[in-house]
């Protein structure tokens, strides 16, 4: 009982502590650009993706192990040395500005930031395609053939729509990280909703902005996973 009233007074005075209103003001902004890096890896790495699977199965032996080096490597290090070495390399390695490379008021830190999370997403997309692709029957291309359907029509009017409804649930579980992985662009000084949540608990010496964001995350996983359920169930026809 004593504990339990110990922590109500804690929480109590991090409250006290905390201007909520100003907090969740700087938090929402944050979240407006955690979901900036979120959508626009979504639009680059999941094409990508689906070009680095279709590679990886390709009977050209050069490009399928290249492309599988490329998948080892994104795969089994760590994204924040991969966005490290993207920001760093044109500099260190080619000697580029890295103001050179900003993109008008868009500042090098966000483009780094965009290609890193695009780069290692597309890996882990690539492989869900893969053994999607891999799971269809081959009945189904010689059915195809027979119907008299060219290879690619054979892939995106056929096949295709047929992967994304098996690979989904695998799709939405990445989706899902990488609401949370966006976290890691803090490393780039990236002034998302987890660089603001500590930059707010350091100033107010409380944890309430990271409970805060806390919040936010999970709202954001819960509307995502929401919106990925509806289109599973809208493929439910293939």
């Amino acid at each position: 009982m004593g504990h339990t009233f110990a922590l109500m007074i804690s929480l109590i005075d991090m409250v006290a502590k905390t201007d909520i209103t100003a907090t969740v003001t700087q938090l929402a902004i944050g979240l407006l650009l955690t979901l900036a890096i979120f959508i626009l890896t979504i639009i680059f790495s999941i094409p990508l993706g689906l070009l680095i699977a279709r590679g990886r199965l390709s009977k050209n032996k050069i490009l399928s192990n290249i492309l599988r080096v490329y998948i080892s490597v994104l795969r089994g290090t760590p994204l924040m040395l991969q966005l490290l070495i993207v920001y760093y390399v044109p500099y260190y390695v080619f000697g580029i500005s890295l103001r050179s490379l900003s993109l008008g008021s868009i500042n090098y830190r966000y483009i780094a930031t965009v290609i890193g999370f695009s780069l290692n997403y597309a890996a882990y997309f690539a492989e869900i395609f893969r053994g999607g692709i891999q799971s269809m029957p081959q009945g189904q291309y010689e059915a195809a053939q027979l119907l008299g359907f060219t290879k690619s029509q054979t892939f995106f009017r056929i096949i295709l729509p047929q992967v994304f409804k098996r690979v989904l649930p695998s799709v939405t579980n990445e989706v899902i990280t990488l609401v949370k992985d966006t976290s890691l662009a803090q490393i780039l000084s990236i002034g998302e909703m987890f660089f603001a949540a500590s930059a707010l608990a350091s100033a107010q010496v409380s944890v309430m902005p990271f409970v805060i964001a806390g919040l936010f995350y999970y709202i954001a996983n819960a509307l995502i996973e929401s919106i990925m359920n509806g289109i599973e169930k809208k493929m439910s026809y293939y």
